[in-house]
């Protein structure tokens, strides 16, 4: 599937390139494709450095919790759960803890917590894998729900927001959160639906009903607070969350006589080995997304979807914020800067701002994902991981244009 998929994207940047010198006379394209293969190739190395420092950091502290039985005592408690949605994976196995704290890292909006806890999960769902280079059913989950992004606190959306000085940095909180809720439950389901998981089962339907209930539970928390509270909440939740899991693991790691100095050296050596590991997987999807940007072919998709809705006799308002949904399942960076450009160009609390906020934070960066995690164990056939993912990012995008024109279509 990765062979097609990055033979297909520079197919594509071809073919858009050659349109638009052919029949556009623009022979500096290629100029601009060549420069963005090189700009990309640094880029990776960029990326690479900064997952250097966080994975020693956090594989580190991991090791930590591990030697104290924290990360156990997590997976013992999910078991009922995990035993339906990942029957292959043992119960109490150390992989079942990763998820839960990856998954509260990526909900409270702490990637540079969740990537790392994340690819030491995926290690550990590997040392489970009968095949070396095939993903399992479980590493194609979990790397599905990671994919869908369920956020409760978008903080940076808020940030960016601010930046460009809305009134109500927090306005599209509630859209995000009904938009990734979609993403995410069109995810499992797709994934439930192809690995025939029995979520009808009822302890699973027990475990996800209460998940869904705290879930509201909080969400009704958060939207009965003002715009500043909630600004104030989210950026403490997420600064407090992230030292308080530091902190707990070193208190119960001296607790339980671990030697928590010599316990975080050994882990972080693992940063190194992993961060190298991943350079070949990030500069071959990173380049093959520059091309495909600086051909112009995402150009030539927006024209094509104007040209649709036109004809459709839609509103087209919602065309305006699609540059963040098709760039953001590739690049993080370049989602943020269609964002803050469309914030820009038309005005912070504009329908297309507001759509393409909600998108921003209800969808991931798909394939810098799937490079990543599946790159870290050194997977290759990825089976059904990229359709369930993209689809659950689909959903996202959809939901977030139904929502923005239920909150905001009077706009």
């Amino acid at each position: 599937m990765l062979n097609r998929l990055w033979l297909g994207l520079f197919l594509v940047a071809a073919a858009a390139a050659a349109g638009r010198w052919l029949i556009g006379g623009d022979a500096g394209v290629f100029a601009a494709i060549v420069a963005s293969l090189f700009a990309m190739a640094r880029l990776s190395v960029d990326v690479m450095v900064l997952l250097f420092g966080t994975l020693t950091l956090w594989l580190g502290l991991l090791a930590i919790a591990e030697r104290a039985q924290l990360v156990q005592a997590m997976a013992r408690a999910l078991g009922p759960l995990f035993a339906r949605l990942m029957p292959e994976v043992p119960r109490g196995h150390p992989a079942l803890g990763l998820i839960t704290l990856n998954m509260a890292a990526n909900m409270l909006g702490l990637d540079n917590a969740a990537t790392p806890i994340g690819l030491k999960a995926m290690r550990e769902l590997q040392g489970l894998n009968p095949s070396a280079d095939t993903a399992s059913n479980a590493q194609i989950l979990f790397l599905v729900l990671n994919a869908s992004s369920l956020t409760l606190l978008p903080v940076s959306i808020f940030m960016y927001r601010a930046q460009q000085g809305a009134g109500d940095p927090t306005l599209v909180f509630l859209p995000i959160l009904l938009a990734t809720s979609a993403s995410t439950l069109v995810g499992l389901l797709s994934v439930a639906l192809v690995q025939r998981l029995p979520l009808r089962d009822a302890r699973a339907l027990a475990w996800m009903a209460a998940g869904l209930l705290v879930y509201a539970a909080a969400l009704a928390g958060l939207a009965s607070l003002s715009a500043a509270a909630l600004a104030r909440v989210s950026d403490l939740a997420g600064n407090l969350m992230l030292f308080g899991v530091i902190v707990a693991f070193l208190l119960v790691g001296a607790w339980r006589r671990v030697p928590v100095y010599e316990a975080f050296i050994d882990g972080a050596r693992q940063g190194f080995e992993v961060a190298r590991d991943l350079l070949p997987y990030l500069v071959a999807m990173l380049c093959a997304v520059g091309v495909l940007r600086a051909s112009g072919a995402l150009d030539m998709a927006l024209h094509a979807v104007r040209w649709a809705a036109q004809h459709a006799g839609l509103d087209t308002r919602f065309v305006d914020a699609l540059p963040t949904a098709l760039v953001k399942p590739f690049s993080g960076s370049a989602a943020r800067a269609m964002l803050i450009e469309t914030m820009h160009h038309d005005g912070v609390d504009s329908f297309p701002a507001l759509t393409a906020a909600t998108m921003q934070g209800s969808t991931e960066t798909t394939f810098y994902v799937l490079a990543v995690y599946f790159g870290a164990v050194g997977i290759r056939r990825v089976r059904h991981a990229v359709a369930c993912a993209l689809l659950a990012d689909l959903a996202g995008i959809l939901a977030s244009i139904a929502v923005c024109y239920w909150f905001f279509g009077a706009r």
